[in-house]
C-alpha cells in the first residue's frame, strides 16, 4: 500500500488501542442520568444498525463495496462509528468528550480513510468514478447509480456470513457493556448511601 504518509501508518495501528484508552477516560469522566443514557440511543442505535448493515457488503480485498449503505456514503462504517460515539458521549452528560472526540476522530480517521482510498484507487479501477459520485461521510440520500452496463442502483445483497466473518457482533457486545458500566456508575454511589444510612 504505496503512497501512505508516516502519520497514515502510525493512525492505521494506533486507532483500536486508542480507543480501548479513550474508552477507560471515558468511563471515568462519565457522568450519566438515565435521561441522557435513554436519549443516546438516538445516535447510538442508528450508528450500531449502519455497522452492522455495512459489514454485510465488504468483501476485502475482493471488490469495491458499492451497493447498500455504500452506494450513500464511502465510509458507513466510520460514520456508524461517528453515531455511536456521540452518542456515547450524549450518554455520558460532558461536552468535553464531544469534544475530545472530534479531535480523536479528526487525527485518526481523516488519515486512515485517505490511506484506504490511496489503496481503493490503486486497485480498482471503477474507484475514481465511484469516488466522484459517492460522499465521502455524510450519505447522498438517493443510491448512486452505476455508470454504463445495467444502470440503476449498484447491485449487492446483505450477506450475513459476511457480518458474522467480520464480526460485527462484537460492535452491539461492546456497546451493552459501556451502557452496563454507566448503569453501575449510577447505582453504586445510591446502594453506597444505603448502606451507610444501614
Amino acid at each position: 500500500m504505496g503512497g501512505r504518509t508516516g502519520w497514515q501508518r502510525v493512525a492505521r495501528r494506533i486507532r483500536v488501542p486508542l480507543g480501548f484508552a479513550f474508552a477507560a477516560v471515558y468511563l471515568w469522566l462519565a457522568r450519566p442520568s438515565w435521561g441522557t443514557m435513554a436519549g443516546s440511543l438516538l445516535l447510538v442505535l442508528p450508528g450500531l444498525w449502519l455497522r452492522g448493515y455495512a459489514s454485510g457488503y465488504v468483501k476485502k480485498d475482493a471488490e469495491l463495496a458499492v451497493a447498500g449503505p455504500y452506494a450513500h456514503t464511502r465510509n458507513p462504517l466510520y460514520l456508524g462509528s461517528m453515531l455511536m460515539a456521540y452518542g456515547f458521549a450524549a450518554a455520558a452528560g460532558r461536552w468535553e468528550i464531544a469534544v475530545a472526540l472530534t479531535g480523536l476522530f479528526a487525527a485518526i480517521y481523516i488519515p486512515t480513510i485517505q490511506s484506504e482510498e490511496a489503496y481503493l484507487r490503486a486497485h480498482f479501477a471503477g474507484f475514481e468514478a465511484y469516488a466522484r459520485a459517492v460522499p465521502r461521510l455524510l450519505p447522498r440520500l438517493t443510491g448512486w447509480t452505476v455508470e454504463g452496463g445495467e444502470g440503476g442502483v449498484a447491485k449487492g445483497e446483505f450477506s450475513m456470513e459476511l457480518y458474522l466473518r467480520h464480526r460485527e457482533y462484537n460492535s452491539a457486545m461492546g456497546a451493552a457493556a459501556i451502557y452496563v458500566a454507566l448503569a453501575v456508575r449510577l447505582v453504586l454511589p445510591a446502594l453506597r448511601q444505603v448502606s451507610v444510612v444501614r
